[in-house]
């Protein structure tokens, strides 16, 4: 008997999950005869669509092997993509070399983690610390000297740069738009106007111009004895582009700041930048949020753009990879992976935004 009533209490869940789920999709879904057509339309659709897409990604694809020769199934072959991983991930970094990249990498993810860790003693301070000592000891890493061997630039690509070129020029991006942005509200004329001109000339140029002429043009106009590396150029580039959209976010942000809070401020005594630090800067960039995300997911796409000056990041080196002629005609494996993997990037940074959004922010 009590076995029993045990065995129906715990299937009560399930009676009442199936009713819910229903009655959802019902509600959803099918709640009228229009939206009953519509539903219907749209799952012959998805079926008509992803039923020969998962038929040549996946059932009839190649998945062992080593040579083009090892891909007979009709489907795709992926025996490409993992003949070619090296690449795709590390460009032409030297193997033996890899572990700095690799190091890198972890140590990027520590420092984002720690990063949103509430509990850490002098946060506001130590996070910018931390980030600082991490991208200087990141170059070293990755471009050697002081122990580690040298290796050049030239030889960086696949993932890793694409992952270099949006860490690097993102951190360069974020802080020059929060300081664009506040210049452009600014009571002093001069810094107003100055602020304005710089985000109007990089927001309403082509980012393929300025990598183009950051890249090609400016070695052209430095002084003798002057170089820059072809990749500082680029990174810089990207980030003065970006910070402008950054600049304009964050200025949203600021004018969702009730001015009565400022006036608080100044009445209890405090100064504009202790101000803007603890009070402003906080909301402002809690409503920036989703827009200064959207900004830097563009940057990361934006990434491929280098390539039209030999600059091979992930798409790069997935088009070079192509140039094989042992390899040819696997356009859609290369740019399918290399699109697949771009997707994951910015649907984890969007869900990781809507994550922050909803957490409350201490400081």
């Amino acid at each position: 008997m009590t076995q029993g009533i045990a065995r129906a209490t715990a299937a009560d869940p399930l009676r009442r999950a199936a009713p819910s789920l229903f009655r959802r999709l019902r509600e959803g879904y099918f709640s009228s005869p229009l939206d009953a057509a519509i539903s219907l339309a749209c799952i012959v659709l998805l079926v008509a669509v992803l039923v020969p897409v998962v038929r040549w990604a996946v059932l009839d694809a190649n998945f062992a092997g080593t040579t083009r020769a090892d891909c007979t199934a009709g489907g795709a072959c992926w025996v490409f993509i993992k003949a070619r991983l090296g690449q795709f991930m590390y460009g032409l970094y030297p193997a033996e070399e890899r572990w700095r990249v690799d190091l890198l990498a972890l140590l990027l993810l520590a420092v984002t983690a720690l990063s949103f860790w509430r509990g850490m003693p002098q946060r506001v301070r130590v996070v910018p610390l931390l980030w600082l000592v991490t991208l200087v000891v990141g170059l070293w890493l990755l471009a050697g000297g002081l122990g580690l061997a040298r290796v050049e630039t030239r030889q960086w690509g696949g993932l890793m740069l694409t992952i270099f070129l949006s860490v690097y020029a993102g951190v360069l991006a974020v802080p020059l738009g929060i300081v664009m942005a506040l210049g452009r509200r600014s009571e002093l004329p001069v810094i107003r106007l100055l602020s304005t001109i710089f985000i109007e000339f990089w927001r309403g140029v082509p980012i393929v111009m300025v990598i183009f002429l950051a890249t090609l043009l400016l070695p052209l106009i430095m002084p003798a004895g002057w170089d820059i590396d072809r990749l500082a150029r680029a990174v810089i580039g990207l980030a003065f582009v970006i910070s402008a959209y950054m600049a304009e976010a964050v200025r949203g942000g600021l004018q969702a700041v009730p001015r009565g809070q400022t006036e608080a401020a100044a009445a209890a005594g405090l100064g504009y930048w202790t101000t803007t630090r603890l009070i402003v800067l906080p909301q402002a960039l809690r409503v920036a949020l989703p827009a200064m995300t959207n900004e830097f997911i563009a940057l990361v796409k934006n990434t491929s753009l280098v390539s039209i000056v030999s600059i091979f990041d992930l798409l790069g080196i997935a088009q070079a990879s192509l140039a094989d002629p042992a390899w040819v005609g696997m356009n859609k494996e290369a740019y399918v992976f290399s699109g697949a993997v771009y997707w994951l990037i910015c649907f984890g940074l969007s869900r990781w935004a809507r994550r922050l959004e909803g957490q409350k922010t201490t400081y």
